[in-house]
């Protein structure tokens, strides 16, 4: 997951909004959102090359998410999947910021961490910050820190907010704040180690590459009732979408 956008008890009838894009090699293979059957409590896409998920939730409304931490540091084939910290979390019962205090962050290459239960959001990265609890807020988190004002973090923030002002949290507003493809200002692109067209094409909300882009958007809302929605839809290299998977449940049922 290379984009999400999160709302925590700001509106006042979700408790939990958040809306995700996975960004990743189109080559490398997953499995699409289901209930997994070895902890059929979970629900989430799962990566098949290193194991693991991106975002998922548990059916009693434990949220997690994780997102890679763009650097210089070269990764290791002997660090442990990030994908592994939300799957680990959602499968505890452990206490959100007790949980993050338990992580050996060298195990891994670098990476953001969001895990909430009903009453707590916190958030982890092992390149630098700190553990932080977060208060009621809209936070924005991409490949640097929690709130970096990178292009697509501050308008998918300010998007989530404008939705949440209008009382216009539906899933296919999330859909449409996700599909954003507007590019950031040339002035803004840092290409390091990437071509200028690579770099540039990264700053979207919504990434269109024929080798590495968008590949699942997400929406997932939690009402105050614990009425739960989850919606992702998948696209191929070019953008377009190829499907979509839908659940609903209550959480505690």
């Amino acid at each position: 997951m290379c984009l999400v956008a999160i709302a925590y008890h700001v509106d006042p009838q979700f408790p939990l909004i958040a809306a995700g894009n996975r960004d990743e090699f189109h080559a490398r293979p997953t499995q699409d959102s289901h209930w997994w059957p070895d902890h059929p409590e979970i629900l989430g896409g799962r990566d098949l090359q290193a194991g693991g998920t991106w975002l998922a939730v548990q059916r009693n409304g434990r949220f997690a998410t994780v997102t890679n931490f763009r650097d210089a540091q070269e990764e290791s084939g002997k660090l442990r999947s990030r994908g592994h910290l939300v799957a680990e979390f959602l499968e505890s019962d452990i206490a959100p910021c007790t949980y993050l205090k338990s992580i050996d962050g060298g195990a891994y290459a670098g990476f953001n961490l969001l895990v909430a239960d009903a009453t707590n959001l916190a958030y982890l990265s092992n390149r630098g910050g700190g553990l932080r609890e977060l208060p009621p807020g809209i936070y924005g988190l991409s490949n640097a820190a929690l709130d970096a004002p990178w292009h697509k973090v501050r308008q998918s923030k300010t998007a989530l907010g404008e939705l949440i002002d209008g009382n216009a949290v539906n899933e296919t507003n999330l859909m449409r704040l996700l599909n954003e493809r507007d590019k950031a200002p040339a002035t803004e692109v840092k290409s390091e180690r990437l071509s200028f067209v690579q770099a540039h094409a990264l700053t979207a909300t919504f990434i269109v590459h024929p080798e590495y882009g968008t590949r699942c958007s997400t929406a997932l809302t939690m009402s105050k009732s614990g009425d739960v929605r989850f919606l992702e839809r998948r696209f191929d290299p070019a953008g377009e979408a190829t499907g979509e998977s839908r659940f609903a449940f209550m959480i505690g049922d």
